[in-house]
């Protein structure tokens, strides 16, 4: 069989190894910036701007991503956007001033910003919604990893080799990834993009660019201070002046209208970025309560948090393979969120004499956490979404993803600052162990507060999605569905064909999806 004729493989793959990619990279860089201002004699006050530049630049083009896709073609857009970013992380890792390398991460962020929503977009239209849950397992996994695995990364890079390598390790991933897909990916157009909406376009590139620029700046910079707090007030006007716009424009190029229409996406994309709040808030804490507050190095700091990835591996085979389709998006998220709270809580009572390995027990704890929420939504978000909305409700997600990341960070590093992260004690200045406790207790709250919007999802509505898996059969052709929507020979899908039989011998209600097979459900609830 060649690749082309597996799709089911071919986007998988690429599309993880995008993400692993643009995921890792928000935190692998982090930990060089001291050396990366040492080395091109930058001001440590300015260093910072090496990732604002790349996360303002995903604000900025993410919104267009959905619209690029349909309009030259999923495989066009992700191959090309994973060659920019490939060639960009080469460029950053070449730079030899300040400015050079600043510019270079702007443009990885444009890659960044299209192979993500793109690659999402491609995957939903490949697997009929009984068989996203078990693909967003293996999201998932990538998901925690990432983050985990960056710090480790870069510090093990920029304390015995060079910084430089934090960017060259892309290098390799991307090639592969470009191959691919060069050689497997099907061709998808949609077959009425529509025009680009170019007001919608300046308006939320604008708008997201300017607010992520004000809250990735505020804790460092201060939210008084004139850039900042201009920045924000710019960001919240553009952004309600582009809701006004796009709720009255014809073709949208943020659709808003479709968080109106599919009530479950709506929830899914909140409960995605709300939990993103926490957990990515809480990650970026833990690693400076580690290092600032109880003196590990940076590899050391990141050992401990890596249990957080495990967790979610664990985690994510839990939920695809029992949890899923008994329990259902609703109460599966509700228990996640409560147990990211519990655990972000529980970080807020660690000091100098708390075992590591009760801290470790607590990150680990976190990551089942993230894995039951994150896996349900990425699984159930799109369960009412047609084809040819894909492309463009995959770029809201993803911008909610990472406003969410971007707002969580921003929010406990001003809980951190506000508190006071030193104190004076015997004449001298030492870490306030209680300013990182309080910067925890914030970022429990949010989980807590955001369970209120678990509660509105309603399982009903993912019933598409709350398939119970079944050995696959032996006595039927496999069949593949490309991402056309056509079936192809190739593979089956693993999940029951034929409506169960109900406890008083009734056929139970069964449902279609998108590849015009008919798969038995119960209706939950």
């Amino acid at each position: 069989m060649s690749l082309r004729e597996n799709q089911k493989l071919v986007v998988p793959v690429v599309y993880v190894a995008a993400m692993f990619m643009a995921i890792m990279d928000t935190t692998i860089v982090n930990v060089a910036l001291p050396t990366i201002g040492r080395d091109l004699h930058t001001h440590p006050d300015s260093v910072g701007l090496v990732s604002i530049a790349y996360l303002v630049s995903l604000a900025v083009f993410i919104p267009a991503s959905g619209w690029l896709g349909d309009r030259i073609g999923g495989r066009t857009a992700l191959l090309g956007a994973v060659a920019v970013f490939t060639v960009a992380s080469g460029l950053c890792g070449l730079a030899t001033g300040f400015e050079e390398l600043v510019a270079f991460r702007v443009l990885q962020g444009i890659g960044g910003a299209v192979m993500t929503p793109v690659g999402m977009a491609m995957l939903f239209r490949v697997y009929a919604p009984a068989e996203r849950v078990r693909v967003a397992g293996i999201l998932a996994i990538v998901t925690a990893l990432a983050p985990a695995l960056g710090p480790i990364l870069g510090g093990l890079f920029t304390s015995y080799l060079s910084w430089r390598l934090v960017f060259f390790v892309n290098l390799p991933i991307g090639l592969a990834a470009f191959l691919v897909g060069a050689f497997g990916l099907d061709a998808h157009r949609t077959d009425c993009p529509g025009r680009l909406d170019i007001p919608g376009l300046l308006l939320s590139g604008a708008g997201l660019g300017s607010l992520m620029y004000g809250v990735s700046e505020g804790p460092t910079a201060g939210w008084n201070s004139g850039p900042v707090l201009s920045a924000v007030v710019a960001g919240v006007v553009l952004l309600v002046i582009m809701v006004i716009v796009e709720l009255r424009a014809a073709e949208p190029l943020v659709d808003l209208r479709m968080l109106a229409r599919h009530r479950l996406f709506a929830a899914a994309t909140s409960l995605y970025a709300l939990a993103s709040v926490s957990y990515l808030g809480a990650l970026f804490l833990a690693a400076l309560t580690f290092q600032n507050a109880m003196g590990m190095s940076a590899i050391q700091s990141g050992l401990t948090v890596f249990p957080s990835a495990l967790g979610t591996m664990a985690g994510g085979q839990i939920v695809t393979r029992l949890l899923y389709w008994r329990f259902g998006p609703r109460r599966l998220s509700t228990a996640g969120l409560l147990l990211i709270a519990l655990a972000t809580a529980l970080m807020a009572r660690v000091g100098d004499s708390t075992d590591l390995w009760l801290v470790r027990l607590i990150m680990f704890c976190l990551g089942i956490g993230v894995a039951l929420v994150f896996i349900t939504n990425q699984a159930a978000s799109m369960a009412t979404i047609g084809k040819a909305e894909t492309g463009r409700a995959s770029a809201i997600y993803n911008a909610g993803k990472q406003l969410g990341g971007a707002v969580g960070i921003a929010l406990l590093s001003t809980v951190l600052a506000a508190v006071g992260s030193t104190r004076i004690s015997g004449g001298r200045q030492v870490p306030n162990l209680t300013a990182y406790h309080a910067a925890f207790v914030a970022a429990a709250a949010v989980a807590l507060l955001s369970v209120f919007v678990a509660l509105t999802t309603r399982d009903s509505d993912a019933a598409p999605t709350m398939i119970r898996p079944t050995s696959q059969s032996t006595s039927r052709p496999p069949r593949h569905t490309g991402v056309d929507g056509r079936s192809r020979p190739g593979a089956t899908s693993g999940f029951e064909h034929c409506p169960p039989i109900g406890e008083q011998g009734v056929p139970e209600r069964t449902h279609r999806v998108d590849d015009g097979t008919a798969l038995g459900l119960r209706h939950r609830q």
